[in-house]
């Protein structure tokens, strides 16, 4: 009989963890176990960085398994390789700057990149470093090898960092880390052409001026990641800038609701799958100014008009086998957002208070609610974005096969 907690990806998977030498390697103590609860079987390769933060003991408690630390010593003849074969996966959580060079470039000096180079399945890299490193351009060379190589990359977040400042590096949450290890092994999606939207549009009212929704299309990106995961062709719409998404995903930028509504659109006709999650504003200005308006001429009248529906305009154009999802982002209620899935035609409906906290724009987690057409719902814990991404695909798998 299965855990309470098991994940069907992840139940009965043999799982290897390396740990690198960074601040972030005592949250993988929490990622094995959670791995493990999740119904994998774990075992773990540490480097002689990441002894100075956790030790062998506590992730040798966790998993049930002696940690490799060295490829000399051992009581195995070659433990890299035996590793390697017994792998169904490799996750390296904390990925400093230094692994993903080596692994980018195949170097394989010490057990863990020994044995990442000895494995020729999934690897699941969590970079974690300081946001100077995270953008230097060698690191984003290799970075690019890395996805180019067909690694997978999840995170890293943006947050308080070991510095005592903030910024983008953060390793993310252990929670994320499983859903996307599970997602290398759940290919529900594959042979789909699936379309995602993201972030909030900006509707010009002069050269520097904009009116829009506050969004950090965090929710979108994450939808994305997690159906290239699954193994489904993403296309991406996105107003946010700078994404690093793991995979084949084919990124489309635009900023305002005009833009987006044209690019979805277009794609109508190729599409199995549409999951609108942008924050699209819904209006715009009627005129806007060709020059920078000017403080000295006091405060403009700007007269507004309504902008394109992006969501009912793509359901008026897809074929009657795509599954259409929509998002709601609402305030004091979902009572509007069941008005809406009852009305848009569309399959089901992602809605969320954006008031509740953890619930907002710009963060990492969410707090959601599944609204169907015939007004029934189902309310989901808070969870990590990845988390509710994952749910939503599985909830889309789900109507797709009762439909046969």
């Amino acid at each position: 009989m299965r855990p309470e907690k098991s994940n069907p990806a992840l139940y009965g998977r043999r799982l290897l963890l390396g740990v690198s030498g960074g601040i972030a390697a005592y949250k993988a103590v929490y990622l094995a176990r959670r791995l493990t609860e999740a119904g994998a079987e774990v075992r773990t390769v540490m480097t002689a960085g990441a002894l100075r933060f956790v030790g062998e003991p506590s992730l040798g408690a966790v998993t049930g398994h002696r940690v490799v630390t060295s490829l000399y010593g051992a009581m195995e003849v070659s433990p890299h390789t035996e590793l390697a074969r017994w792998a169904d996966a490799m996750v390296v959580a904390p990925a400093t700057a230094n692994v993903l060079a080596k692994v980018a470039n195949g170097l394989s000096d010490d057990a863990l990149t020994a044995t990442i180079a000895a494995f020729d399945g999934p690897l699941l890299l969590a970079p974690a470093m300081h946001s100077e490193m995270w953008h230097q351009p060698a690191v984003r060379r290799n970075v690019q090898t890395l996805k180019d190589d067909g690694r997978c990359l999840v995170g890293p977040a943006s947050g308080a960092l070991a510095g005592g400042d903030s910024g983008i590096g953060r390793m993310v949450e252990p929670e994320e880390i499983v859903q996307a290890t599970a997602g290398v092994f759940d290919s529900s999606l594959k042979g789909l052409t699936v379309l995602v939207t993201a972030g909030g549009t900006r509707e010009a009212i002069d050269p520097v001026r904009y009116v829009g929704n506050h969004s950090s299309g965090k929710m979108g990106h994450a939808l994305a990641a997690e159906a290239a995961a699954r193994g489904a062709s993403v296309i991406l719409v996105t107003t946010a800038a700078d994404v690093d998404l793991p995979g084949p995903v084919e990124i489309i930028a635009v900023e305002s609701a005009q833009d987006m509504a044209r690019e979805v659109w277009s794609r109508a006709p190729t599409l199995d799958v549409a999951v609108l999650a942008a924050a699209v504003a819904d209006f715009r200005p009627v005129d806007v100014a060709n020059t920078k308006m000017a403080r000295t001429d006091g405060p403009p009248t700007i007269v507004l008009e309504s902008t394109p529906n992006v969501l009912a305009g793509l359901v008026e154009r897809v074929g009657s086998g795509v599954t259409v999802v929509g998002f709601a982002a609402e305030t004091g209620g979902l009572d509007r957002a069941v008005q809406k899935a009852a009305s848009y035609g569309v399959d089901f409906l992602v809605a969320n208070d954006v008031t509740l906290p953890g619930s907002g724009f710009g963060t990492d987690t969410n707090e959601v609610s599944i609204i169907f057409p015939d007004g029934s719902r189902e309310a989901l814990e808070l969870m990590s974005k990845r988390g509710v991404a994952a749910e939503i695909w599985s909830m889309v798998s789900d109507l797709r096969s009762d439909l046969g």
